[in-house]
């Protein structure tokens, strides 16, 4: 679900929102400028805190803000197939932010995917999810970003290879990918489902890591949530419909809201994109949304077929002296966290054993982090999480590969055995 997940065009966010709370106006608020205001200074004081919760839910700091930099003040580089797009800079400065921008600018954006001046925008900026999002929470969010300090730093020029560079051809992509609308709520289900679906299709966006593309750019649709390789990235965001990756049917509501919140729960650990969307987000949402997002996210219908087989096929004998070989290895480097058995010590040594994220026939997820360890997210529930050392100095191409084989195959996982080349072509993968 990482926000800054680089989707062929999906590579530039002209601004960022989330909408994750409902904020309602009341008939004394007034315009001033094109704008809302709230009625009271305690009014407003409210409605900045709650856009603030939802700026933070969203995840707009992680695209929207350079390490080390200024808050909001873009600049991120975004690789792409395409090139290389830059975020923008998301505060009220007048001459390089939003300053200048009305809520219905704003709104507009969000809503149908076209910047103040009306040009189209790319859709990196996922207005495809957030069209779903409500007037009144673009309010919230809007409010909030106005009242952050500006700062004086100019958008850099994106970097698009042709004919990329022609924002004209968003056209076509627009009438093939976008439709645009508000949420509707579903009456056959629980208001607590509804609010899920609306944060996870909305601002969430969550779609977009977890939905393959296709060569245009644009979501596979028929595949929602059937998990997909992130470009550039070389991270796989795991199928939340079938039951042998990321998905959620058999898992208790606990066991979902625990990841979401605090980046480990029983059933495992989130690692690599999830790992920031956590850490920079999900962490800070009220227990309420957590649990109607895990709520929808338990229900999303589970298939039998599994995912396009996104890996190298490797010869059995070859396969079989992997096996051989892993078992050593991970004796003698990975028994201590995760025990001979592979049933670990969750939640701070997540399980091997029955681990769907380790079976998934994408092993590019074991593979990265045997190569290079990782964090789960520092969270309020988890604040000093255990991590996973890196092996890329200790370990070469074919014992990396001999090693995630082991674990894809022993204790009952019915993974598929991992090639040498795989692993090479991971090894220089960037680490963000």
């Amino acid at each position: 679900m990482k926000r800054k997940s680089l989707f062929a065009l999906s590579a530039v966010v002209v601004v960022a929102a989330a909408a994750l709370v409902p904020v309602l106006w009341s008939g004394s608020d007034y315009l001033h400028n094109g704008t809302a205001v709230a009625a009271t200074p305690a009014d407003q004081a409210a409605l900045i805190k709650k856009g603030e919760y939802l700026a933070r839910a969203g995840d707009c700091i992680a695209c929207h803000t350079v390490r080390g930099g200024k808050e909001f003040a873009g600049g991120l580089p975004m690789a792409t197939p395409f090139g290389t797009l830059f975020t923008p800079n998301i505060t009220p400065d007048d001459q390089y932010g939003i300053g200048k921008w009305s809520q219905d600018d704003f709104y507009r954006a969000m809503h149908t995917g076209r910047s103040k001046d009306g040009s189209l925008l790319y859709p990196a900026f996922p207005f495809t999810s957030y069209t779903k999002v409500s007037r009144a929470d673009a309010d919230a969010i809007y409010a909030y970003l106005r009242s952050v300090p500006p700062v004086a730093v100019p958008s850099r020029p994106h970097e698009l290879k042709f004919p990329f560079n022609n924002r004209n051809l968003l056209i076509g992509w627009r009438t093939l990918f976008f439709r645009e609308g508000e949420y509707k709520a579903d009456p056959t289900k629980s208001v607590e489902w509804n609010r899920g679906a609306y944060l996870i299709e909305g601002l969430g966006h969550c779609g977009m890591c977890h939905t393959s593309i296709n060569a245009m750019g644009g979501p596979v649709n028929s595949a929602a949530f059937a998990g997909g390789l992130i470009p550039l990235q070389n991270w796989y965001a795991p199928s939340l419909t079938s039951n042998k990756e990321a998905g959620l049917g058999d898992w208790d509501i606990k066991d979902i809201s625990d990841l979401l919140k605090t980046g480990v729960s029983q059933r495992g650990a989130v690692f690599g994109p999830m790992a920031e969307v956590v850490h920079n987000s999900l962490q800070y949402m009220s227990d309420e949304d957590v649990h109607a997002m895990s709520t929808y996210l338990k229900t999303i219908p589970q298939k039998d077929e599994a995912p396009e087989h996104l890996q190298l096929e490797t010869s059995q004998q070859f396969g079989s002296e992997l096996l051989k070989q892993g078992q050593k290895i991970y004796a003698d480097n990975c028994a201590k966290c995760h025990a001979e058995n592979g049933l670990g010590m969750p939640p701070s040594f997540p399980p091997l054993a029955n681990n769907p994220s380790i079976q998934m026939p994408s092993a590019v997820n074991p593979i990265r982090m045997v190569l290079n360890g990782g964090y789960p997210p520092s969270t309020g529930g988890n604040p000093k999480p255990y991590g996973m050392p890196p092996f890329a100095q200790a370990l070469s191409n074919q014992e990396v590969a001999a090693v995630v084989t082991y674990i894809r195959q022993s204790w009952g996982n019915h993974g598929t055995a991992v090639s040498p080349q795989q692993v090479s072509d991971l090894r220089s993968a960037p680490l963000d």
